[in-house]
């Protein structure tokens, strides 16, 4: 049991690191999407998209499939605070939070 719970600490710890929500938090790109930034940066990587930085100011993780549940969750968990900073209450937030 003791390795289990390590083992999902460790994918989690690796998975922070290369989440597409945590990257465009990070890459504050003005004019890149808010709302559900993560989710829409997996997606476009995807379906094939060709210009992550170009779109999101930063580049899709490796592997966008295995990303895009954690993303989702966690888009989720800050939608309050995208919609504040898309509807420009004075969060001092811009490009993707």
């Amino acid at each position: 049991m003791q390795r289990i719970k390590t083992l999902v600490l460790a994918l989690a710890a690796l998975q922070l690191g290369g989440c597409a929500t945590v990257r465009t938090l990070d890459a504050a790109k003005p004019g890149a999407p808010v709302v559900y930034a993560g989710t829409r940066l997996d997606q476009y990587a995807i379906d094939g998209g060709c210009c992550p930085m170009d779109r999101f100011g930063t580049e899709a993780p490796a592997w966008p499939g295995v990303d895009l549940p954690a993303s989702f969750l966690l888009d989720t968990l800050l939608l309050p605070l995208s919609l504040l900073t898309v509807l420009g209450v004075g969060l001092q937030a811009h490009g993707g939070l």
